[in-house]
């Protein structure tokens, strides 16, 4: 029951529109004969459902996501890149060639390589030199024209200082760098001092998963958000949506604070395999339901734009701009503007709604994770 319900995350569309269908609940992933009696007798007298603990709080389904964005697809047209995934390079299963034909394959446009730095050791991480070996490899990929972009990036982890553990003359040649803590991410006291100097860190320009959450096993770390939200603003770096089903890291709640502070946000999947590669939609259905508006998010830059917006993050981090201190007063104008009620994006006026509002009904025909290709694997508890 359990490996059912953190799969049900997953599940393109929702138990009562398979049965309504007249199809098997057999078909939903992690669901057995045992467990889809009770799934069956749920829907025919449903239960009043209890509040979910800390550990399940906050979270949106994969089908919930789905239509979200049926209702608001111009925003699917507008985010087709994803800025976090790992290959067989680190704690990935596929190759980069096999993430990016089928980021092709449903849309994307430009993926981000972003395999773990060298101190995350369980995920096989990379050194400087295996840093460069990577990027000549992407290079030779777009060199034989590959369908998408493919930047050159890395998850690099970050002490619980704020410190990174790779050579920034090798980060400097990145498209993009993620920074992410993987330790001590089960303290119960306020961190905003470490989200702080997280941020300032000269050579990231997003902090990844955030929070360090996964469902029904680590509730994450927490501070004072607005602060941190505040933070992120002014130095431009961008706060992650990492959209993978059991991370979903911001989540909505927070991302609201993000919003209204005007900092930026970046969407990856943190995908290990191709058929990850869908959940994308969990992180722009969060970010519509949060009221995010699109031009804070990088994954709606073009190509070029980005680049010039990682340019800008690095020189006001590293002070190399007479102007760089400056650069951020814009956003501090929006953020002031957001927090009396307006928005940058008209679009985002209407969708500020609680996660239980949102309709559950699949589109017709939506295909079963079970049916459609290789499938997710089981959430993971690394990092």
């Amino acid at each position: 029951m359990r490996r059912a319900s953190r799969s049900a995350l997953m599940w393109p569309e929702e138990a009562s529109a398979v049965q309504e269908s007249g199809r098997r609940l057999t078909e939903l992933r992690s669901v057995g004969p045992f467990t889809a009696h009770f799934i069956a007798e749920w829907l025919r007298a449903a239960p009043e459902p209890p509040v979910p603990p800390p550990l399940r709080h906050g979270f949106i389904t994969y089908a919930q996501a789905r239509v979200v964005l049926e209702a608001h697809p111009e925003w699917r047209e507008a985010a087709r890149a994803d800025h976090q995934m790992h290959t067989d390079e680190t704690d990935g299963s596929s190759t980069i060639e096999e993430m990016a034909a089928a980021a092709a394959e449903i849309g994307r446009e430009r993926i981000a390589i972003t395999d773990h730095s060298k101190t995350l050791r369980i995920t096989n991480g990379m050194d400087e030199a295996r840093l460069v070996a990577q990027g000549e490899h992407i290079a030779a990929i777009k060199a034989g024209g590959s369908e998408i972009a493919v930047l050159r990036g890395i998850e690099m982890d970050l002490t619980p200082e704020g410190a990174g553990d790779m050579d920034p003359e090798r980060l400097a040649e990145l498209d993009l760098v993620l920074g992410a803590f993987h330790s001590k991410l089960r303290l119960r006291d306020d961190q905003s001092d470490r989200y702080v100097r997280g941020l300032e860190n000269p050579d990231i320009q997003v902090l990844a998963h955030p929070r360090g959450r996964i469902y029904n096993f680590r509730v994450g770390l927490s501070c004072d958000w607005q602060r941190v939200a505040r933070r992120a603003a002014e130095t431009g770096t961008a706060l992650e949506i990492d959209s993978y089903p059991d991370r979903q890291d911001l989540d909505i709640e927070r991302l609201r604070i993000i919003a209204a502070e005007g900092a930026w946000v970046s969407i990856g999947t943190d995908a290990h395999t191709p058929s990850e590669l869908v959940f994308l939609d969990i992180g722009i259905a969060a970010a519509i339901l949060a009221g995010v508006p699109r031009d804070h998010i990088l994954n709606v830059l073009s190509a070029p734009e980005l680049a010039e917006r990682v340019g800008l993050i690095r020189a006001t981090k590293k002070g190399h701009s007479n102007e760089g201190s400056t650069i951020w007063q814009g956003v501090s104008a929006s953020a002031s503007t957001r927090r009396r009620g307006s928005r940058a994006d008209p679009a985002s006026s209407d969708v500020r709604t609680e996660v239980d509002s949102v309709p559950t009904r699949p589109a017709p025909g939506a295909a079963s994770l079970r049916t459609s290709g290789s499938k997710p694997r089981t959430p993971r508890r690394k990092g």
